[in-house]
């Protein structure tokens, strides 16, 4: 049996250009602490005390959690998209392909500035949303449930297989010097050259390959429950899984994965995501004063891929060696203060384009290519 739709309005969901507000912001405030993926072996020159301590708190709370939040989005946005056309008799399978390769070429853009792009790898994973909508809601909270479990790194701790990640260790050691001391276009070809390989074998390496699949298709099935509506009883299971995620968190907090880590990183990394969404849904929809604190990061979320790709190009500018030079100069605690002017200056853009637009740049422009 297939699914299909029910024929209920999609409107607007202010809490969800909230969350992807959050999850940008956070991208950029983490892209800061990595120096935007350049680790040298060069003695910082600007170090603070605080350095570690600020990169074990950001890593705790925004590592893996902001690109699973923004990747849970994007199954949101598909499924509305994909609704809205069943709505009105219409296939949308082709055209969201389309979209996907859209995207894929936007990544190839982000990718020549920032070696850690994500877009090209969400264009290869949003073409497997197609034939999992057509599943019924049971079937994809099965394949959800396996994919949630981690299920290469579960294989490998079972039979004691090995993956060799030599060659991305490899890889990033020519991406890293030429960040540090090539020209512009030695980084942009270096990066075009290797960036997607890299990543790639990033997601095997960090368990993201099932978590990011998982949260796609859990962003869908959100959609399909109309769980970021205040309808039925959405609230009480926000209110639960905000409960029963922040015990777990506290829970695993206490334990040495020692062997396990591998396998249980991720899972912990997919618990804390749920602890932050069901906290700030909770939050939006129980207090007015909340709502309007979290109104500023709407406006930044509904300008996410264009403010993704303006940080790329800003950030690298700022630490690479054919910019500012800035990832020796700059300890932690400092980048983070780079980072944290990033989202400002990029809010305060955002703000002044919607005073005339509907869309962001890149938005609109792929809005219209979309439906060329």
């Amino acid at each position: 049996m297939m699914y299909t739709t029910q024929n209920l309005p999609n409107t607007r969901i202010d809490v969800a250009d909230a969350l992807r507000g959050i999850a940008v912001a956070g991208i950029i405030l983490y892209h800061s602490v990595e120096h935007f993926n350049i680790f040298t072996q060069e003695s910082i020159l600007h170090a603070l005390p605080s350095d570690q301590t600020v990169a074990d708190v950001l890593a705790w709370l925004l590592s893996g959690k902001m690109y699973g939040i923004f990747a849970m989005l994007f199954g949101l946005s598909f499924f509305i998209m994909n609704d809205n056309q069943q709505q009105k008799g219409k296939n949308f399978s082709g055209r969201f392909a389309w979209r996907m390769c859209l995207l894929f070429m936007f990544g190839i853009v982000n990718v020549a500035f920032y070696d850690g792009d994500i877009l090209m790898l969400y264009a290869c994973y949003g073409l497997l949303l197609i034939p999992i909508s057509y599943l019924p809601s049971k079937a994809v909270w099965g394949i959800i449930g396996l994919l949630a479990i981690q299920p290469v790194e579960l294989y490998c701790l079972l039979t004691g297989t090995t993956i060799d990640h030599s060659t991305m260790w490899e890889l990033y050691g020519k991406i890293n010097s030429m960040h540090e001391h090539g020209t512009f276009l030695e980084n942009a070809l270096t990066n075009l050259r290797y960036g997607f390989e890299v990543n790639f074998r990033f997601n095997i390496f960090s368990g993201r390959l099932t978590q990011l699949l998982c949260l796609f298709i859990l962003g869908m099935q959100l959609g399909r429950q109309r769980m970021f509506y205040n309808e039925g009883r959405n609230l009480q299971i926000w209110h639960l899984i905000l409960l029963l995620s922040t015990a777990v968190v506290i829970a695993l907090s206490f334990m040495d994965f020692g062997n396990l880590e591998g396998w249980l990183n991720p899972i912990n990394n997919l618990i804390i995501l749920l602890m932050i969404v069901s906290a700030v849904v909770s939050a939006w929809y129980a207090f007015e004063s909340v709502r309007k604190a979290l109104h500023h990061l709407c406006i930044f979320g509904r300008m996410s891929l264009t403010n993704y790709l303006l940080q790329s190009i800003i950030g690298c500018s700022i630490f690479c060696g054919y910019g500012l030079a800035c990832y020796y100069k700059l300890g932690i605690t400092y980048a983070v203060l780079v980072g944290i002017a990033m989202v400002i200056a990029q809010y305060s853009f955002a703000r002044y384009w919607f005073k005339n637009h509907q869309r962001g740049p890149l938005e609109g422009l792929w809005r219209k290519l979309t439906w060329i």
